[in-house]
């Protein structure tokens, strides 16, 4: 019996550069640690390559440029209302640029206490005391400042929001409301910034009467002068490449990691699994922020990551199986390797994690690699698929 079930490692590599063969750099560095650290590889074993060198690779960047290209073509009135985007100088500050430059007039909807993903920007501490109900009120930027006496600022950065966009847009008025309809007492003309609930955001405009309707994931949707570009979200997962470009989320990633599956497989002679994985879907308990601001975990994967785990509950085993009923080991084990295909709805698997194996896989390469200096873009993830009775 191995005495170690899941294990997760991440793999260094060299400084990805546009045009660089990351297949090649990424199947080799991975045999080569092996024989290096002394492991083995196995079928199943899961490989996770972040979507960041994969963009990096393709070279799928834009400028502000093209972003205010994409703008002016698809807002010739001039003025446009942006709703909900998330409070990041990273993720968006740039965007908000491309778009300023575009139009004469930004009006800027935020939503509050926090932004999409939990960034803060009041408390609900603060809006029970000045009886601010966010589900009905709107507030003017004025209105803001007289309830609360300070600006938009976010707890853990100490960025004044209503401050730092301001000062990207030339002519910005900035109000605060959960109503995307809100918007359309400005202007007709609006831009959903949203990620996760964007469908919703677009049905509602429309419904309410909105002449003209994009999200993000509609700008720079395809080429622009030679840009990069998402044909499925655009500028969604995009971020700050440099003071004037951003790096969009890959291309064509479907293609890539069965190539990657495929050169695995003549490296080592084990079929494993691979996806493409971006931000982890989870949520910091301290601070309330979801950590997925990109439109997915995982925008690509083999088809061996297809589904959700199919498990039962170990712990509930061991309290309902008794000692009079022979070897408490032997007998969990047998149950373990008798399991249905579909155990969703028994008693013995209620508890168990009920998320798609991506969004955990690529949950868990995002914590191992980080998004700081580890440099490990790859993450080996070994004996995922491994249970008790292995």
């Amino acid at each position: 019996m191995r005495t170690i079930g899941t294990q997760a490692k991440g793999i260094r590599l060299p400084i990805i550069r546009k045009g660089d063969d990351l297949i090649e750099i990424a199947a080799r560095a991975v045999l080569e640690s092996s024989q290096i650290e002394g492991y083995s590889l196995n079928d199943r074993d899961v490989l996770g390559i972040t979507e960041a060198v994969v963009a990096r690779a393709q070279g799928n960047y834009a400028t502000i440029d093209h972003i205010t290209s994409d703008i002016v073509n698809k807002y010739p009135d001039g003025e446009v209302g942006v709703v909900f985007p998330i409070l990041s100088r990273n993720r968006f500050s740039m965007i908000l640029q491309g778009i300023a430059r575009g139009v004469n007039k930004v009006y800027l909807q935020l939503s509050y206490p926090t932004d999409e993903v939990g960034n803060p920007i009041l408390t609900w501490e603060e809006l029970d005391e000045k009886g601010v109900n966010p589900y009905r009120d709107a507030l003017t930027e004025e209105e803001f400042y007289r309830y609360f006496g300070h600006g938009a600022i976010h707890p853990y950065t100490g960025i004044d929001y209503i401050k730092y966009y301001k000062e990207l847009a030339e002519d910005i008025t900035i109000v605060f409301s959960n109503d995307p309809k809100t918007i359309l007492r400005y202007t007709p003309h609006v831009l959903t910034a949203d990620i996760h609930t964007r469908l919703r955001t677009k049905r509602l405009l429309k419904k309410a009467g909105a002449r003209t309707v994009y999200g993000l994931d509609d700008i720079l949707n395809q080429p622009v002068n030679g840009s990069g570009f998402h044909p499925q979200y655009g500028l969604l997962g995009s971020n700050r490449a440099s003071e004037n470009t951003v790096k969009l989320f890959p291309r064509d990633g479907d293609i890539f990691v069965k190539k990657l599956q495929a050169r695995l497989k003549e490296l080592t002679g084990k079929k494993m699994e691979v996806l493409i994985y971006g931000d982890g879907a989870f949520k910091d308990p301290a601070s309330g922020i979801w950590e997925l601001a990109d439109p997915l975990v995982a925008p690509a994967y083999t088809d061996g990551l297809d589904g959700t785990p199919n498990e039962v509950k170990l712990k509930y085993l061991a309290d309902n199986i008794h000692p009079g009923d022979g070897n408490i080991e032997q007998s969990i084990k047998n149950i373990i390797k008798s399991k249905e295909k579909d155990m969703a709805d028994k008693m013995i698997s209620q508890g168990t994690t009920p998320r798609r194996l991506t969004d955990l896989l690529g949950s868990l390469c995002d914590l191992i690699s980080g998004s700081g200096d580890k440099g490990t873009p790859v993450v080996l993830i070994q004996g995922y698929f491994d249970h008790y009775a292995t």
